[in-house]
């Protein structure tokens, strides 16, 4: 891995490896401490929102404004103890999604991604895992979603920075629900009728851990 101090990091927030992707496993204990501490947690939205079923704005202003909703976003996750969070899940229309999510191996990613777009994969690097998924925004419910294993997104950071980001098992999906999020899709919208009827009881059964936004 290249240090921070290589030509290849440029402006970028966090430094980059000898194939252009982030380093976004070093300090993450320090880096997710510093954004909570200047963010304010917010309810997160829940399906059925209007805000999480349409395609969010492009991000094109990296100033305060953006800096306090990251902020707000990573606040908001670590309330509701999750491992990504994305903008309309406290209900702003804006391309950008936060992340402090370990992989399969347990080694934690910690980051912010702008106008994500997933990288679409050749058929041979497709290995779908089916394992559980979850989301904040449909509180108590899984199910299990077949995704690939492997995931790059490529974006902006949080300063406007070009990065591209890449994960494996759990961090993958991560990478891939986020995204979805900011494209007006929840994981239960890839879900078949019955699964999707079956996650839908099993939020109406039980209540969040943390706070939500009714729907009227």
């Amino acid at each position: 891995m290249a240090q921070q101090d290589t030509d290849q990091q440029h402006a970028g927030v966090l430094p980059v490896d000898d194939e252009g992707y982030v380093i976004d496993t070093e300090d993450c204990a320090e880096r997710e401490a510093a954004w909570v501490e200047r963010g304010t947690s917010r309810p997160i939205t829940v399906v059925g929102n209007p805000v999480l079923h349409k395609e969010c704005r492009d991000v094109t202003d990296f100033g305060p404004e953006l800096q306090q909703l990251v902020a707000d976003m990573f606040a908001s996750q670590r309330t509701a103890e999750g491992v990504g969070l994305a903008a309309n899940q406290i209900g702003v229309d804006l391309k950008v999604f936060v992340y402090d999510c370990p992989d399969d191996e347990g080694v934690r990613h910690a980051g912010v991604v702008c106008n994500p777009e997933l990288v679409e994969l050749p058929a041979e690097q497709r290995r779908l895992d089916d394992t559980n998924e979850g989301c904040l925004s449909v509180p108590t419910a899984y199910a299990p979603l077949a995704r690939p294993d492997y995931a790059e997104v490529t974006g902006q950071d949080e300063r406007g920075n070009p990065v591209k980001v890449r994960g494996t098992g759990y961090f993958a999906r991560c990478l891939q629900h986020e995204t979805d999020h900011l494209y007006g899709y929840l994981y239960i919208d890839r879900l078949s009728k019955r699964e999707r009827k079956d996650a839908l009881r099993q939020m109406a059964e039980n209540e969040p851990r943390y706070p939500v936004v009714a729907n009227d």
